[in-house]
């Protein structure tokens, strides 16, 4: 692996951890925060096992930097590496359109957050999946449109970028 590949996923790691575990409010229910962003940029120039990996280790090491309160839990680090597969499977060496952005968003935000994060919080917290489930409901609609939106504008940032053109377009900077 470059050596360059290793500092950017480490800033990439470094980057959803900041926005995981500084950035975000935390409920016993729900967590709102905007890690979406740099797991869904690692997966557009890292492709699916990296950005997976990426987004596991982040988690691992944000829960040991920053402990929440609740002990650690393995099924949330495979929520992680899944969205930062879903996010690689996406975008990586493919044409960034609003169609792609808005189908990996979906798919992430049924399969990942309201499946398996709160079965993940009804195994952890002991509260029923009905109590549980509503209020995950909610945040995901909101954060459908939250998350293909702000990628949106990001990727569309990105592209008038020479070098991330490049890296967008198959380029192999990383």
């Amino acid at each position: 692996m470059k050596t360059n590949k290793i500092i950017y996923g480490a800033l990439f790691i470094t980057m959803i951890v900041i926005f995981e575990r500084l950035f975000s409010i935390q409920t016993p229910i729900v967590r709102i925060g905007f890690k979406f962003l740099p797991a869904m940029l690692s997966g557009m120039f890292f492709g699916p096992l990296i950005a997976g990996t990426i987004s596991a280790m982040a988690d691992i090491i944000g829960i040991n930097l920053f402990p929440s309160g609740f002990p650690y839990f393995v099924g949330f680090t495979i929520s992680a590496f899944l969205c930062g597969l879903i996010y690689g499977t996406a975008f990586y060496k493919k044409e960034i359109t609003n169609k792609n952005i808005i189908i990996a968003v979906v798919l992430k935000v049924i399969i990942v957050d309201l499946l398996l994060t709160t079965l993940w919080v009804y195994m952890t917290t002991g509260k029923g999946i009905m109590v549980v489930l509503p209020a995950r409901i909610v945040k995901c609609l909101i954060f459908i449109p939250v998350e293909a939106m702000s990628f949106m504008i990001v990727s569309k940032a990105l592209t008038k970028n020479s070098v991330f053109r490049k890296v967008i377009n198959g380029g192999q900077y990383f």
